[in-house]
């Protein structure tokens, strides 16, 4: 198994607290290895395994109940009196009613609750009701860059990089030899299921052709549908709003708003999305040859991995890449694959420089020779990406 330390950390942390653990993220993230490198922990330290109680609701075996009160039953005749029992719930959104036996489970004081799913309707509805400020959320990632890089113990960063954004971070990914076949027609599989059974079947879409032109686009949503029309797909901007929000769902997608810096308002429109992996990237759209643009991708994921708010800036006429909000402010981050022409160098700054506040501004690139400009701090990507440089 792949090590998934700072997931597993946080569990740790967690372990007895009086709050559900519910771990969410794209299927094949490694939600179920990281319930197993936590299992593997509570019994090296203390736990016996008559006090594990787990089921994976993508295992037949498991998914054998009628209703939600029948598994409840069953769990609570395993239930370990006078001592802690932690309960894992793999996939848990596919029983019927499951909010009912979370909630049941939740309030017996000698239950440790873990639950997973892999779409965010898990967290709407009425489980958002029957658990209002009662659970946790980890959201669960592919393997970052680092994770990836550890794994392969290569002292070539560049060419793991390469790799990374050609293959992607599925943690299994990393067991197919690196042979693209092999990885297209796994990553097939993941794209497939995902579509399938968590957008159209869940979802009830009949034109199956339409959505999938929708993930091919990746920009926002009146680009899409311009793009669409021209190309003699009619379509309206309503439908590829549904479109994109049921892929959002499923975590293939993630939006990000547009913030007005100046006024630090937030705005309506202008939105810009990213894949939440790049090897996912490269099947959807094909051979990207603008490797500024995965550049970008790859440290939106990094920013989401470390829990910023994140935003596209706009000052007056110009962008910003990245506005990132935590509790000691903001920062703001241009990414750009190389500024070594002076041209670009300028064009990337002029954004940056347009900001009158002081907090922290960053130009992150792929050269290896950085530099200071005014105030605005250039870091090469890679450092970043392995945590050896920090913003």
């Amino acid at each position: 198994m792949i090590e998934r330390n700072e997931y597993l950390s946080f569990l740790i942390k967690l372990k007895d607290k009086k709050i559900i653990k519910v771990v969410t993220g794209i299927r094949r993230s490694g939600k179920s290895t990281l319930f197993s490198l936590y299992k593997n922990y509570l019994l090296k330290n203390g736990v016996s395994k008559t006090q594990i109680i787990s089921y994976n609701f993508e295992n037949p075996e498991d998914n054998r109940f009628e209703d939600w009160q029948s598994l409840y039953n069953e769990i609570n005749k395993s239930l370990k009196s006078k001592k802690m029992n932690y309960v894992f719930l793999d996939e848990i959104s596919t029983l019927k009613d499951f909010e009912k036996l979370v909630d049941g489970l939740f309030i017996k004081e000698n239950v440790d609750l873990y639950i997973t799913g892999s779409n965010s309707y898990m967290l709407s509805g009425e489980l958002a009701t029957y658990l209002t400020g009662r659970y946790m959320q980890i959201h669960m990632l592919p393997l970052s860059f680092k994770e990836y890089f550890n794994f392969n113990n290569s002292q070539n960063e560049l060419k793991e990089y390469q790799n990374y954004i050609e293959n992607g971070g599925f943690p299994y990914t990393l067991f197919l030899n690196q042979d693209p076949e092999l990885i297209r027609s796994y990553l097939d599989g993941i794209y497939n299921t995902i579509l399938m059974k968590d957008v159209v079947s869940r979802n009830n879409i009949k034109d199956v052709m339409i959505l999938e032109s929708v993930v091919g686009q990746m920009v926002s949503t009146n680009k899409i549908c311009n793009t669409l029309n021209s190309n003699g797909r009619k379509v309206s901007v309503n439908t590829v709003e549904n479109y994109l929000s049921y892929l959002l769902d499923s975590y293939i997608i993630y939006k990000v708003s547009r913030l007005n810096i100046k006024g630090k308002e937030y705005l309506k429109t202008g939105e810009k999305y990213y894949v939440s992996d790049l090897g996912l990237r490269k099947y959807l759209l094909g051979e990207v040859k603008d490797l500024g643009s995965i550049l970008e991708n790859v440290i939106f994921l990094e920013l989401k991995r470390q829990n910023y708010e994140i935003y596209i800036g706009k000052i007056d006429e110009q962008e910003v890449d990245f506005v990132v909000k935590k509790d000691d402010g903001l920062k703001y981050i241009q990414v750009s694959l190389s500024v070594r022409d002076q041209n670009t160098l300028e064009r990337e700054l002029t954004s940056l420089k347009a900001i009158k506040d002081n907090y922290p501004k960053y130009l992150i690139t792929l050269d290896y020779d950085t530099a200071n400009y005014d105030g605005i701090k250039q870091i090469n990507a890679l450092e970043f990406l392995l945590g050896k440089e920090k913003i």
